[in-house]
């Protein structure tokens, strides 16, 4: 579907009345891809899905313009209720939708499962000591730059590991 043919539908809604918005939850950071084939595809239901969770209209139908587009897109979405239910609700649209920033990472449980204490965990992942303990004892919350890196460290640790080691001749 081209862009002119999204406005078309969208002019023909005319102005949306009655989106039933999500009352409470937390914001999260997803980028959108579209599943399946185009003409599968409910482009307007999917705009309005991403509008009842406080995402004004023309940016989730940017978002969505570039998933059906297969361009990249990130789209921060204020008041998601549940992950699983906003995604449940863009997969029968034709959508898929994966979480960017992780909400949290339980650093002590990942520090814990690699074996190290908190001065080693620091030390291999070029980490502020202090930082790691105010995480672990609740005191600070990671930053997104963090909670990305972390995030990274997570999955991929030994990776992460071998980026940041410099050989010596």
């Amino acid at each position: 579907m081209t862009k002119s043919l999204l406005r078309e539908r969208f002019e023909r809604l005319g102005h949306i009345q009655g989106i039933d918005p999500v009352r409470s939850g937390s914001p999260e950071i997803v980028s959108l891809r579209m599943i399946g084939k185009l003409n599968q595809t409910k482009s307007v239901e999917a705009v309005i899905a991403l509008r009842r969770r406080g995402v004004p209209t023309l940016k989730a139908k940017r978002a969505i313009e570039a998933a059906m587009q297969g361009r990249a897109n990130v789209l921060d979405v204020p008041t998601v209720d549940s992950t699983h239910a906003l995604a449940r609700d863009l997969r029968r649209f034709g959508f898929g939708m994966y979480v960017v920033f992780p909400v949290a990472v339980d650093v002590r449980k990942l520090r814990e499962r690699l074996g190290l204490t908190q001065e080693q965990f620091s030390l291999r992942f070029g980490l502020e000591l202090d930082a790691v303990r105010n995480w672990e004892y609740g005191r600070r919350q990671p930053d997104k730059a963090a909670r990305s890196y972390l995030a990274v460290i997570e999955r991929d640790p030994e990776m992460v590991q071998d980026a940041l080691a410099v050989p010596v001749d």
